[in-house]
């Protein structure tokens, strides 16, 4: 009798030392090539999820590769307590791409969100406020350490983790009138957090009419407003970040997922206001701003520069929702085909985390979010051929699954 092939058994059985977090798919990733990628059977698979907007030159990139390579072999990690030419390079761009004055990097998103969350602290308490407040969102997803969990705006993913960070106050996305009571009843507010685009909420776009007002209240109140472009920036949209499509700028801005292509990587950029709340011994990283990681970042940019990525962004995204919208207009149960650039959701009028599966058997890596949205989020390298078979492949399966009967949820 042969054994098993652990890469296509349960998650429990197939990696019994790996604690149990995640809810995997019954097969393993071998490698990958542009949008392609194959699993250790040799199945092949078009990767419309990329990581998890990560990916975003895909794999293998014939550039990134060898720079990353090369640096290697120089140098992978070194202390902070040194000069870090690499970081200051990188910093510069990003500071030139946003309009910003500086940087601070770590390694993830989450810690770029816990950064932004001290920064906010020290800055309410710098102006002598003890108990300083943070305007949150309904459906926010900032991450699972304590504070950002707290930030979050998801009871399923916070229970179990109580009693959770205090300070935070909650409104729903896109309305002017509840922020403009808080800010009218609750005097220790010192910020407002949210995403640009909600990604594991289920790809709600914050209106632009609704970014301006917040800037026009940050600075009427002297708030930071700090807005998270951890999965929604670095190009995703069609701009470099999400904010740029209403014309406005941060105070502080968290990135990641796509900013190293893969190689972990987490940023914090800040604007005048907040440039300088920071200083020696305030906040740190072992890690963070690492020679690999800023290498990554850099070439990252300059590849999406020369290759014209944000436009293609905005070309294949269009192209994506177009096809959808063809494809599913007769489908009932749809409720909304909606995103900006390579960052799409499908939500649907039931759960459809089955659609995960189904979409792999049939050669397809995707997401489903807040139980309802089918979520695409491809390398930035997607090319119109490859939207068509996106397209192709995932229609019928969500027509199918449609037309399915009801189950109870």
């Amino acid at each position: 009798m042969n054994a098993p092939d652990a890469a296509r058994l349960p998650a429990a059985a197939a990696t019994p030392h790996v604690m149990n977090t995640y809810g995997r798919l019954p097969f393993a990733l071998s490698h990958g090539r542009g949008c392609r990628v194959w699993d250790t059977d040799g199945r092949e698979y078009l990767d419309a999820l990329g990581g998890i907007a990560v990916n975003t030159l895909g794999h293998a990139h014939p550039r990134l590769v060898p720079a990353l390579q090369e640096q290697i072999g120089k140098m992978i990690h070194c202390s902070n307590y040194y000069q870090p030419p690499l970081q200051e390079q990188l910093a510069a761009r990003l500071c030139e791409l946003s309009g910003l004055s500086n940087a601070f990097f770590c390694n993830s998103g989450l810690e770029a969100n816990e950064a932004a969350l001290k920064i906010a602290r020290k800055f309410g308490h710098d102006k002598g406020i003890e108990r300083p407040e943070i305007i949150v969102y309904e459906k926010a997803f900032h991450g699972r350490s304590i504070a950002t969990l707290s930030a979050t705006g998801n009871a399923k993913v916070q229970a179990g983790f109580g009693p959770l960070v205090e300070g935070f106050v909650r409104v729903p996305l896109n309305d002017v009138a509840a922020i403009e009571e808080v800010a009218n009843t609750r005097p220790g507010v010192v910020a407002v957090f949210l995403e640009v685009i909600q990604g594991e909420g289920g790809i709600n776009a914050t209106t632009t009419e609704y970014l301006r007002a917040l800037r026009r209240l940050c600075d009427e109140r002297d708030w930071l407003l700090m807005l998270d472009e951890v999965q929604c920036g670095i190009g995703r949209t069609g701009k470099w970040f999400a904010h740029q499509w209403a014309g406005i700028q941060p105070d502080v801005m968290p990135l990641a997922k796509g900013l190293g292509s893969g190689v972990p990587i987490g940023a914090v950029i800040c604007g005048p206001r907040a440039a300088w709340v920071l200083g020696p011994g305030n906040h740190g990283s072992t890690f963070g701003g690492n020679p690999l990681a800023m290498r990554a970042g850099i070439e990252t940019l300059d590849i999406m520069q020369a290759d014209g990525l944000l436009a293609n962004a905005a070309t294949v995204g269009a192209a994506l929702v177009a096809g959808f919208e063809r494809e599913l207009a007769d489908s009932p149960g749809i409720v909304e085909i909606r995103g900006h650039g390579l960052m799409i959701g499908i939500e649907l009028d039931r759960s459809c985390g089955e659609l995960l599966g189904a979409a792999a058997e049939a050669g397809l890596l995707i997401s489903v979010t807040a139980e309802r949205v089918v979520r695409l989020l491809p390398p930035l390298i997607l090319t119109l051929a490859e939207a068509s078979e996106v397209v192709a492949i995932l229609a019928p399966l969500i027509r199918d699954f449609l037309a399915a009967p009801v189950t109870s949820e």
